[in-house]
C-alpha cells in the first residue's frame, strides 16, 4: 500500500481502540506528518498552521505536510508548485534530515524499550512483535497505548497504531487510524475488515494494476478474493496474482525482522532551472555528500560504494559507482569520490539532477579503520561529527550546507575554487 494510500477512518466499533486483541500480537507505528510535525515541534509558532516539508523550488516534491495542509489537499509526492497552487498561505521549508533523524532515533529507543522485535520501515515507522512484552506491559491494545503515550510526552510528536495479527493488516489499521488514534483489527474479524476496502488498499496494487482489475468489476478485496484466479492471472500476471489472492483472504506469514536494515543511504536535489556551470554542480555534489555523511553517522554505518547519479535536461539518466578499499561516512571522502566520478563522466549537456549514494552498508562499530600515515590523530571524522552535534542542537542551517569543506583544512590549501 502506498504512503498516499488513504482509508476511511473508525466508525465500526468492531474495529477500534477497545476491541478485542487476542491474538493480535503484531503493532504497526506509524509516526504523523513526521517531517512537519519534527518542525513545529522546533517552531511552536506553527502549529496549527499548514506546514509543507520538501523540495521549495519549482521543481520540487512534496515530502510532509501537516494535517492542516492536507485540508487543502496537498500530499507526499506532489509536485511543490501543485501544493502552492492550493495552499499558498501554508510555511514551506526544506527538509532537515539530521533533525528527522535524531527524532527517528529516539522513537525506535521508545519501541525497542518494549520489545526487541522492532523492524523499522523508514525513518517514521516501524513494525513491533509484542507476544513477548506482554507480561511486562499488558495486552498488545494497552503497549499501543503505552507506546503512544511515551511517544507524546517524551517527543512531543503524535503517532497512529494498528494492532492486529499480521503485518499486512497492521498496517492497513493505523492507516485507518489516523491521525493520532488506535485500531484493533480482531484476528476473528480480519476478513469483515478487509472485504470492504478498495483494491488499491493491497500491498503491489498500483493505479495501472488497479484500473485493470476495477475494468474487469473488480472494485474491492472482497470482488478480489472471490474471483478466479485465472482472472487474475490475465489482469496483473502469475506472481502478483497468487500474492494478492493471499492477502485478499488475509494471509500473510511473514513475521517481524528486526535484523532489517538499510541497503544505502543517499540524497538528491533537482536543479529549479537546468545547470551546465561545473561550479553549480560542485557546490550542490558538496551538500549533498554531507547529508549523506551526516544521516551515515547518524545510523551508526558506513559505507564502502560510493555512487553518484546525473539526470539529464532530456531526463536521460546515467549512474556511476567506485568501490572504496576502506568503508566511510565522511561527507570529504563522498565528495571526492563523487567528484571524481563527475570529472570522468564529463557530460557536456544540461544537467537537471544530481545524486549522491552510499552502498555496502556495516555498521561503524564493527567496521576496521584504516589509519594513513602521517595523518593527523583527529581529522575530518571527528569534526563532522562536531558539526552533527551543533546540527542536532542548533540545526543544520547554524552550519550551511557543507560549510565544513569550504574553509582551510589541514593539508588542504586555501583555494575558493576547492573544497
Amino acid at each position: 500500500m502506498g504512503r498516499s494510500q488513504s482509508l476511511p477512518r473508525g466508525g465500526d466499533p468492531r474495529f477500534g481502540p477497545d476491541a478485542d486483541d487476542t491474538g493480535c500480537s503484531i503493532l504497526h507505528v506509524d509516526m504523523d506528518a513526521f517531517f512537519a510535525s519534527v518542525e513545529v515541534r522546533r517552531r511552536p509558532e506553527l502549529r496549527g498552521r499548514p506546514v509543507v516539508v520538501g523540495g521549495i523550488g519549482p521543481r520540487g516534491v512534496v515530502s510532509s505536510a501537516s494535517y492542516e495542509a492536507r485540508r487543502y489537499g496537498v500530499r507526499s509526492a506532489m509536485p511543490t508548485a501543485r501544493a502552492r497552487a492550493l495552499c499558498p498561505h501554508a510555511v514551506y521549508l526544506p527538509p532537515d534530515f539530521t533533525q528527522y533523524t535524531a527524532a527517528s532515533r529516539a522513537v525506535m529507543r521508545i519501541f525497542r524499550d518494549v520489545t526487541p522485535l522492532v523492524e523499522p520501515l523508514s525513518l517514521d515507522e516501524a513494525f513491533l512483535e509484542v507476544a513477548g512484552a506482554r507480561r511486562l506491559f499488558g495486552p498488545p491494545v494497552e503497549i499501543a497505548r503505552l507506546i503512544r503515550r511515551r511517544v507524546a510526552e517524551e517527543q512531543r510528536l503524535s503517532c497512529s497504531v494498528g494492532v492486529a495479527p499480521s503485518k499486512f493488516v497492521a498496517k492497513l489499521g493505523s492507516t485507518r487510524a489516523k491521525p493520532d488514534g488506535l485500531l484493533v483489527v480482531p484476528a476473528a474479524q480480519v476478513l469483515d475488515f478487509l472485504h470492504p476496502l478498495p483494491v488499491s488498499a493491497l500491498w503491489g496494487v498500483g493505479e495501472r494494476s488497479a484500473e485493470a482489475l476495477r475494468r474487469l468489476g473488480l472494485n474491492t478485496v472482497g470482488d478480489l478474493a472471490e474471483a478466479p484466479l485465472g482472472l487474475l492471472r490475465r489482469a496483473v500476471g502469475e506472481a502478483s496474482a497468487t500474492h494478492l489472492r493471499e492477502l485478499a483472504w488475509g494471509r500473510d506469514p511473514r513475521r517481524v525482522s528486526p535484523e532489517h536494515v538499510e541497503k544505502s543511504i543517499g540524497a538528491e536535489v533537482t536543479f529549479d532551472v537546468d545547470v551546465v556551470d561545473p561550479t553549480e554542480i560542485r557546490r550542490a555534489l558538496l551538500a549533498l555528500a554531507e547529508k549523506v555523511g551526516a544521516r551515515l553517522r547518524g545510523a551508526g554505518q558506513v559505507g564502502r560504494t560510493v555512487s553518484l547519479k546525473v539526470r539529464l535536461a532530456d531526463f536521460r539518466t546515467v549512474n556511476r559507482s567506485r568501490t572504496l578499499g576502506v568503508p566511510t561516512d565522511t561527507a570529504r571522502e563522498m565528495f571526492d569520490t563523487a567528484w571524481a566520478l563527475w570529472t570522468a563522466l564529463d557530460p557536456g549537456e544540461p544537467i537537471r539532477l544530481v545524486g549522491v549514494r552510499v552502498e555496502g552498508l556495516a555498521a561503524a562499530g564493527e567496521t576496521p579503520r584504516q589509519l594513513t600515515l602521517g595523518a593527523p590523530e583527529r581529522g575530518w571524522r571527528e569534526a563532522e561529527a562536531a558539526a552533527d552535534a551543533a546540527a542536532a542542537r542548533f540545526g543544520r542551517s547554524v552550519i550551511g550546507p557543507a560549510s565544513l569543506l569550504g574553509k582551510r583544512h589541514p593539508g588542504r590549501d586555501e583555494n575558493p575554487t576547492r573544497p
